[in-house]
This record gives structure tokens, sequence and C-alpha cells, in this order.
């Protein structure tokens, strides 16, 4: 793909987003999310490969489900209010629909189905867009609306995407389709709390976002997309598969690192609220996840290639990620420490 087919594709998507963080009325939000979805589509399909092009279909036809539920909410709410406005969704049956909407565009449990498929058929720079910046403008319409939403709905939704997440990455080898189920199980994880606290569930997004690009790029550096590949890593980039080991653990939610702060803050919201059992149980399936990203930072650091190499260790990478990957790296393994001064912020 030439560059500026590239330009002009990026150009959208940041456009795309920015209607619909930006907008107050629900057609705005939608034509926000459809140039999105058109603009992702090409960077989707771009290698020409089968897997490539089956995994851009998947992908439109869910995102084009998801923008008619989206659209349908909205207008049943106008019908019966007479109000387009975001935040005044008030009607219980529009409140549903959006939830089963944006539970689709997000890739949240029961709707997850498509996430690790087309994850698998991309390449890792477009599965990062596809993990963040794509989960961005559904997750500012959770925001906007969080007070209309159901509680119970929410947190059955979010301890399944928890259950699943960790339960059907146990068994992966490929590096994407753990990423995509790390993806949906942190979904979770910010939708049980998005009712109580939205900017808490907004935080939880920024933090896993910050570490899953640092995963992301990691292994983009390192040529890797199985386990089998990352066993051989050690050899040659000592220092990035340290770095990436920190940073799965971090994405883990292993103290003393950066993310451990959304999970405990979580777990203290959701207990002063009263649902201590839902906590529990989210704390528990989070075991589920943390095998497997012991499982990823074991393949990264701990074993040995059967046979030793005589050439010299690369302590650097040339490419020109390297300083954005150290940068990101640092963050989502230090941040901890500095959590009150982050909690200022929000």
């Amino acid at each position: 793909m030439n560059p500026q087919a590239k330009l002009v594709f990026a150009i959208s998507l940041l456009s795309g987003t920015t209607i619909t963080i930006s907008s107050n009325h629900w057609i705005m939000a939608w034509t926000g999310l459809e140039i999105n979805t058109l603009a992702i589509l090409p960077l989707i399909s771009k290698t020409h490969h089968p897997r490539a092009i089956e995994a851009a279909t998947k992908y439109f036809l869910v995102q084009a489900a998801a923008s008619a539920l989206i659209l349908f909410s909205s207008m049943t709410n106008a019908w019966q209010t007479g109000q387009w406005d975001i935040t005044q969704l008030t009607y219980p049956t529009s409140c549903l629909i959006l939830t089963a909407a944006i539970a689709m565009k997000l890739g949240l449990a029961p709707f997850h189905f498509w996430f690790p498929e087309v994850l698998q058929g991309t390449s890792l720079i477009t599965g990062l867009l596809l993990s963040t910046a794509m989960k961005f403008p559904p997750m500012t319409l959770f925001f906007m609306t969080s007070q209309s939403l159901n509680p119970t709905l929410l947190t059955i939704m979010a301890l399944l995407s928890a259950a699943l997440g960790g339960w059907m990455g146990l068994n992966q080898t490929q590096t994407r389709k753990i990423l995509a189920f790390s993806s949906i199980s942190h979904l979770g994880w910010m939708a049980i709390v998005i009712v109580y606290c939205p900017k808490l569930a907004l935080l939880n997004f920024y933090l896993y976002a910050l570490m899953t690009t640092a995963v992301f790029l990691t292994l983009n550096s390192i040529n890797t997309l199985n386990l089998s590949t990352l066993m051989t890593t050690w050899t040659k980039t000592p220092a990035l598969s340290a770095t990436l080991m920190l940073t799965l653990l971090s994405l883990a939610g292993l103290p003393p690192l950066t993310g451990f702060l959304p999970k405990w803050l979580i777990i203290e919201e959701l207990t002063k609220q009263g649902v201590a059992p839902a906590a529990t149980i989210i704390a528990l399936l989070s075991l589920l996840s943390l095998f497997f990203y012991l499982r990823l930072a074991y393949c990264a650091t701990i074993t040995l290639p059967p046979h030793t190499t005589n050439h010299m260790k690369q302590w650097h990478t040339n490419k020109p990620t390297s300083i954005l990957v150290a940068v990101l790296a640092a963050a989502s393994i230090t941040l901890l420490p500095v959590s009150p001064t982050i909690l200022t912020v929000v």
C-alpha cells in the first residue's frame, strides 16, 4: 500500500474518532463510527491473503450490524422521548439495544467471537489499531450514556467477558489471538465499573491501551507471531525480551507494576458500591488471564532454544519504533508509584 493511501486512511480514522467523541447528536456519533469502519477495512485486507480478506469481511459484517443497532436504538429513543441528545437516552428498550450494539462494537462477551479471528487475519500494527484506537469511540459512547445503562446486564456481560477471555486464551499459541482474548478480558473490567464510576473505566482503558501498544510494538520489532518464535528471541534481543516479560506481567495486573492500579481501584470502587461478590468473582477470573500472561513471559525469557548460537547478542534494534517502545514499556512498568498524581489528573 502506498504512503498516500495510508495517509488518507490515517486521517479518516482520526477524523472519524474525533467526530464520534465530540458529538452530542446520535447521527453524528453514528457517522463517525461509520467513517472509522470504512477507513480500517483497507488496512485489514491490504495483504490480499485469503485470511486477511476473510477478517475484513467478518469485521465489516459485525460492525455494520452494530451500527444499525445503534441507529435503531437512538431512533427508538427519539420516537419515545423526542430527544436525539446522546446523554438523554432514557427509554429502557433503547438502553438495552445500545448496550448490545456497543458490546458488539467492542468485542465484549457474548458478542466477542469475531474479534480473535479478525485479529489473527491482520498484521500486528493493524491489530494494535483494532485493539486500542478502534475501541475508543464506542468506549466514549458508553461513558456518555453510563447513567442510563443497566448495571445487572453490564455486570453479567463483564463477568462473562473476564471468564471467556481468560478461559479461551489458555490453549492459544498465536500471540495475536492471545492478545485478542486479553483485550476481551480487560473489557470485562471496564464494563463492570462503567455504571458506578465512568472515569475509572476510562482510566482503565487508557492504561490498557498504553500496555497493549507496548506489547504489540515489541512483538512487531522482534517479528514474532507465535510462541515457538518467541522462544528464540532471547538469544537475539535479551533486553527487549526482558522488557516484554515485565510489560506482560503489568498487563496481567501484578503489583508493583502499572497494570495493578486499575484493578486495585476497580475492586475498591465495587466494594464501596456494595457489589463485593462481583468484585470477588472478577478478581478470581483474572487468574485465568494471569496464567497465559505468565506462559507468554516464560516463553519470552526463561526458555532457551535447543541449540546455542555463536553470533553476538543484539542489545538494541535499529527499527524507528525502538524509542517509542522504550518509552511505552517504561510507562507500562513504572507508573504505579505516581498513581496519586494520575488520580488527581483524572
